[in-house]
């Protein structure tokens, strides 16, 4: 399910036109985002909680030897020898 599906169903649920669910959908994930940036937890009764957690960077060895690679903890890469 996307977004779209929610903002689908919440339309016909409540019956407002699909703009107006999907500016509904769209202000609650943006609530939830920003509390999560803040580091406030979230948690919706019946559904679930929401937290941010850090993680150390990964590490992985390649096939090639003494050749590793690093990625940021959201799994972004952070540096490393360019492959052909």
């Amino acid at each position: 399910m996307v977004k779209a599906d929610i903002t689908e169903r919440a339309s016909r649920r409540v019956r407002l036109s699909k703009e107006e669910a999907g500016e509904m959908v769209g202000i609650v994930f943006e609530t939830i985002k920003e509390a999560l940036e803040r580091g406030e937890k979230v948690k919706i009764s019946g559904f679930g909680n929401f937290v941010v957690r850090e993680k150390k960077p990964a590490s992985a060895v390649t096939p090639i030897p003494a050749l590793t690679s690093r990625s940021s903890p959201a799994g972004w890469p952070l540096s490393g020898p360019a492959t052909c």
